[in-house]
């Protein structure tokens, strides 16, 4: 029998039945090579834990290109190597993307991402290129204009967005712009178009409260730098500043580039968030203007108080479920998924009601932190339902490069954020290796790589592939309109979605528990489409069984 079946096969069987306990796609087999998200012969019964596909009805609804995608973040000194020197570079990217996405959706073969975010890739001292030298160079350790320009064609022939990390805050000390700088302070030139590029103040007045500077030498004065002495700060106050940005901006958004994740955007204006705001909007309305595709979305690393001023210029990520404290793992640590949807359903309605475009971007962890898996752990299941509450959800879901394989690395002792930024787990020899500084030891490090997790059907790599396909399947997760579901006295919780008058429910157990949940009280959904996670769900006319750490999606 094909594998290729469709969703409506189990309402069939639902329908001959009146039950069907379906096992969950965490302990499912891997989609093999002939697996597709299309039509199947539809005189055929769907034999108990196949994986469900898709509804070709439901992918319909999402033909529109928006994004509501699953972005994945790349480090790419650390992501892949094409040339030998350990490093690697945009040309490994290339050389990988086969993983990312194969430009089948049917072939499962792929993790099936939609879009990619590339860590800076502008000429820079540093081996993570947050302090540039070049804004308008490919760091030669990296590629070339020609390797990016050739990543950006490989991603839209694919439908993959692809955005650059832009660090405008502030600069490294030998970016030609702060020489230029220094050379006018030295000559006591105020005439020169660089006196004022960076924020400064003088010697003998009053330094400004709550934010760092440093003495430049030869000079009278001191140089704003929040984050250390070698980066120094951007003066927004100064238009020939505003407009170098713009003219950066336009540049690569005219080789093709998506748009934008802005690096440390409350910091335009250090201290003052009304200022900071004020300049993205600006700078953002008049890209627009001129781009109106453009996506960007703000390092705001702050509270959702804080975040939300940012929204009517710009998404942000959503800092208060990330990490192990945050909501995100709190929940899948047999937290309650009602109280989650809840709290996503009110942050919806929140930017909502600021910029009609807004879009939740909840993520696990990123380049600044320590990778989650290393807490939650793929053992005890938490990292399964980790991912279950941010990938089956509304918005833009962000996955840090080797999450899907659950790569562990920590700052701990060392104190070193290259333990943060470790080599992908390829386990087919490439030859990338660790960033400069990095001493993780490798007997805490996951031991399967990519090669060895593609071909495992109980890996976490297959697990999060399914998480993908299901999202895809149903597009109203995504892009619906958000409905939170609670359910008294349990921790079973998730959310209704509609979308061109389809409606799918997602609900979550994080327990450990089988639990019964009566839909009845919830809506006319009858179609039990999607169950991944530790266990298995039933379905009997209204009544859902649902077990321990596992979700479902059901239709209408």
């Amino acid at each position: 029998m094909t594998k290729r079946i469709l969703v409506s096969l189990l309402a069939a069987l639902l329908l001959l039945t009146g039950c069907v306990r379906v096992q969950s796609a965490g302990t499912s087999q891997a989609p093999a090579a002939e697996d597709t998200v299309t039509e199947a012969p539809a005189a055929t019964a769907r034999p108990e834990g196949e994986y469900i596909v898709s509804d070709p009805l439901l992918m319909s609804a999402g033909a529109a290109k928006d994004n509501a995608r699953v972005f994945y973040e790349i480090f790419v000194g650390s992501f892949a190597d094409s040339d030998g020197d350990g490093i690697g570079d945009l040309r490994g990217i290339i050389n990988k993307f086969d993983y990312l996405n194969d430009g089948d959706p049917n072939s499962g073969k792929s993790l099936g991402i939609e879009g990619i975010w590339l860590s800076p890739i502008f000429k820079s001292p540093s081996y993570h290129k947050y302090d540039v030298t070049d804004y308008y160079t490919i760091d030669p350790k990296f590629g070339s204009q020609k390797d990016l320009d050739d990543l950006i064609s490989l991603c839209h022939s694919r439908d993959v967005k692809i955005i650059l990390d832009l660090v405008i805050n502030h600069t490294a000390k030998d970016c030609p712009w702060f020489k230029s700088f220094t050379q006018a302070h030295k000559d006591n030139n105020p005439s020169d178009p660089y006196y004022d590029f960076y924020s400064y103040y003088t010697k003998g007045e009053a330094a400004p409260a709550g934010r760092a500077f440093s003495p430049l030498s030869g000079t009278n004065i001191y140089y704003e730098c929040n984050f250390y002495d070698g980066m120094p700060e951007l003066n927004y106050d100064n238009p020939a500043v505003r407009e170098e940005i713009l003219k950066l901006s336009r540049y690569y958004l005219d080789r093709r580039v998506d748009g934008f994740r802005f690096d440390a955007a409350k910091y335009i204006y250090y201290g003052d968030h009304k200022q900071s705001v004020a300049y993205w909007d600006e700078y953002l309305s008049t890209l627009r203007a001129e781009y109106p595709g453009l996506y960007t979305v703000a390092e705001v690393w702050d509270g959702d108080g804080i975040t939300n001023l940012y929204y009517p210029a710009t998404n942000c990520f959503n800092f208060s479920a990330a990490q192990v404290e945050g909501l995100i793992a709190e929940t899948a640590k047999q937290g309650n998924a009602g109280e989650y949807a809840k709290y996503v359903e009110k942050y919806l309605n929140a930017v909502g009601g600021k910029n009609p475009d807004a879009m939740y971007v909840p993520f696990l962890t990123n380049h600044d932190m320590d990778r989650i898996a290393g807490s939650l752990t793929v053992a005890s299941g938490n990292m399964q339902m980790a991912a279950n509450l941010y990938i089956l959800g509304p918005g833009s879901p962000f996955l840090y490069y080797g999450e899907e394989l659950g790569m562990r690395g920590s700052r701990g002792g060392a104190n070193t954020d290259a333990n943060r930024r470790l080599a992908m787990l390829w386990g087919d020899g490439n030859t990338v290796k660790d960033p400069t500084g990095a001493d993780y030891g490798k007997d805490k490090q996951v031991q399967e790589g990519v090669k060895q997790q593609i071909e495992d059907p109980n890996s976490l790599y297959t697990y999060y592939k399914k998480l993908i396909m299901i999202r895809k399947a149903n597009p109203a997760i995504a892009r619906g309109e958000y409905t939170s579901v609670s359910i008294e006295g349990k921790k079973v919780g998730g959310f209704i979605s509609t979308l061109d008058g389809v409606s799918v429910l997602v609900l979550h157990n994080p327990s450990r528990s089988l639990q019964t949940i009566d839909l009845a009280a919830i809506g006319d959904f009858s179609t039990l489409r999607a169950v991944i996670g530790l266990g298995a769900a039933a379905l009997d006319g209204t009544t859902l069984e649902l077990d321990g750490q596992t979700s479902v999606v059901i239709g209408n």
